[in-house]
């Protein structure tokens, strides 16, 4: 792994963490994080009440190319599906979930946010 990747991998997951704790702040719990399955990566699993919650975390500096939502396309909201269903698999036992994604724009600690709760279905 090079340096850059390193230092990308790093931001990631700093921004991965500014977004669990402001989630926290509104009620949810967190379960797992940068959770690796076969074919994917979830960013974040939490409980909302009794719902699992698969939360993809989405950051830009700024929207000049575009809103971090536009990046979950049809194609990444498949791959994250089937990360879902992998890891619901494990669990043995049938569970209500929803996609929700948290848009970040901005450089930390100054950051809008975004949270869409249950941005897609799982298809």
């Amino acid at each position: 792994m090079t340096t850059s990747s390193k230092t990308a991998r790093a931001r990631g997951q700093a921004i991965e963490q500014v977004a669990a704790q402001w989630l926290q702040q509104r009620g949810l719990r967190l379960i797992a994080s940068n959770h690796h399955v076969k074919g994917g990566e979830l960013d974040l699993i939490m409980q909302d009440a009794d719902i699992l919650v698969f939360v993809e975390v989405k950051h830009r500096k700024s929207s000049r190319y575009g809103h971090p939502l536009e990046s979950v396309t049809a194609q990444k909201q498949q791959r994250l599906v089937r990360a879902a269903r992998l890891y619901l698999a494990a669990l043995r036992q049938p569970v209500p979930c929803r996609f929700d994604v948290v848009a970040m724009t901005g450089t930390p600690p100054d950051v809008d946010i975004e949270w869409v709760k249950a941005a897609f279905d799982a298809f």
